[in-house]
């Protein structure tokens, strides 16, 4: 059973530096991936100054709006909260959500982050998928202490023997080093993975920084992929991440 991962900040809609209103675009993009669970970042839930101004708003949120050709199911767990509405993380899935659920992993009050858990049901039987999209602080500090919520959380959470993936904006730039998900859980960076090294994708028109990452566990890497050419040039200010997975668990074998 091959999976596909796609990981994006849609940029709460907009193209590279806030030039055009550019969410149709992405959704389209995001629609020919032929992604299984897309983890989205910075998607807006609201803002009623922008449906005002901006013709193409859609009457919904965004998430919603990015689920409704595909008929994804979808969850949604707001970080930011101002006057005109909210924004915050996203998660899409080919596969029906058993559960969702927003945790605040904030550090300072300027700053508003989480991370939104789904636990997918796959078919024929298999132990469910453990779905973790992010969304890291700009301070060195700030994104220890909230990988090591994460990594609180799915230790809490999540059975050892079950698949997990945790993908978004982490916001880190340092290239080739690991973290407490590949540490103390066992994860694999897709990128590092694959191809030796993490993945760069901000900013999005010449990628320089590998801010945007999929971790797995209980998956074998099949690809990991940069997208920020064709249908995907200048819809954020950071390139998506595709990586594709062969499911990798096997059933506890009964005792003799």
């Amino acid at each position: 059973m091959k999976l596909t991962f796609l990981t994006i900040n849609a940029h709460k809609g907009f193209s590279a530096l806030n030039r055009r209103f550019a969410l149709p675009e992405l959704r389209s993009a995001v629609q020919d991936s032929g992604a299984d669970v897309i983890f989205m970042q910075e998607v807006v839930g609201q803002n009623l100054a922008h449906a005002e101004r901006y013709f193409a708003w859609p009457r919904k949120p965004q998430h919603e709006y990015m689920a409704e050709l595909s008929g994804f199911h979808h969850a949604y767990g707001r970080n930011a909260v101002y006057t005109a509405g909210h924004h915050g993380n996203a998660i899409l899935s080919r596969f029906p959500i058993l559960k969702s659920e927003k945790v605040d992993i904030s550090t300072n009050r300027v700053e508003k982050r989480g991370l939104l858990y789904a636990r997918l049901q796959l078919p024929g039987g298999k132990p469910p998928l453990h779905c973790v999209c992010v969304h890291l602080g700009l301070l060195c500090v700030s994104r220890a202490k909230q990988f090591r919520k994460i990594r609180d959380f799915i230790l809490a959470k999540v059975p050892d023997h079950e698949p997990v993936i945790v993908a978004g904006d982490f916001n880190e730039w340092r290239k080739r080093r690991k973290d407490v998900l590949e540490t103390a859980l066992a994860m694999k960076d897709a990128g590092l993975s694959l191809h030796g090294r993490k993945l760069r994708t901000f900013p999005a028109a010449l990628p320089v920084f590998p801010l945007d990452r999929v971790y797995l566990r209980g998956f074998k890497v099949l690809k990991a992929q940069v997208l920020n050419k064709g249908p995907w040039a200048d819809v954020s200010d950071h390139a998506a991440f595709l990586a594709e997975a062969e499911y990798d668990w096997e059933p506890p074998r009964p005792p003799r």
